[in-house]
């Protein structure tokens, strides 16, 4: 089973391409979570407080709102604080996506790096190579009776 998933993990055509997308689209939802129910807060409680998500600048003096969305229809606001939680989650994804391709990658480089299975060479096979050589060296066998058909 950990071959076979493997060898899917490892091979690219349009399933796993599809696969794939389906995958990032939960995993975006996830990390998403990840951000504005674990990280900021953690932030917010290390910066007193404050809520990134409803930080922004007015850039119209008519905007007298105190959350974003409130502000949004006042006027112009430049949101910063959806763009810092934003790119804190572009940063996440990245750094996994950074790591999941090092695992494939290394698991490439161990595929690659066995080594080809060698086959025993058979019996026959070894004499006939021994009595090549020594035909071209020029040397004839030791006991001619033991090779048939070879005219010695």
């Amino acid at each position: 089973m950990l071959k076979e998933f493997r060898e899917f993990a490892l091979k690219g055509n349009m399933v796993d391409l599809a696969i794939g997308i389906i995958i990032g689209a939960a995993f975006s939802g996830l990390v998403n979570s990840i951000v504005a129910d674990l990280i900021m807060p953690i932030v917010g409680l290390i910066t007193g407080g404050v809520d990134f998500s409803n930080q922004f600048v007015a850039l119209s003096s008519n905007v007298t709102a105190t959350s974003l969305a409130q502000a949004r229809e006042q006027g112009a606001v430049l949101a910063y604080g959806n763009f810092l939680t934003l790119l804190i989650n572009f940063i996440i994804v990245a750094f996994v996506l950074f790591m999941v391709v090092k695992g494939m990658n290394r698991l490439k480089r161990k595929e690659e790096a066995k080594p080809p299975e060698v086959k025993e060479t058979p019996a026959e096979e070894r004499l006939l190579e021994e009595i090549r050589d020594l035909l071209a060296k020029g040397a004839r066998p030791a006991n001619p009776g033991q090779v048939p058909g070879s005219g010695f």
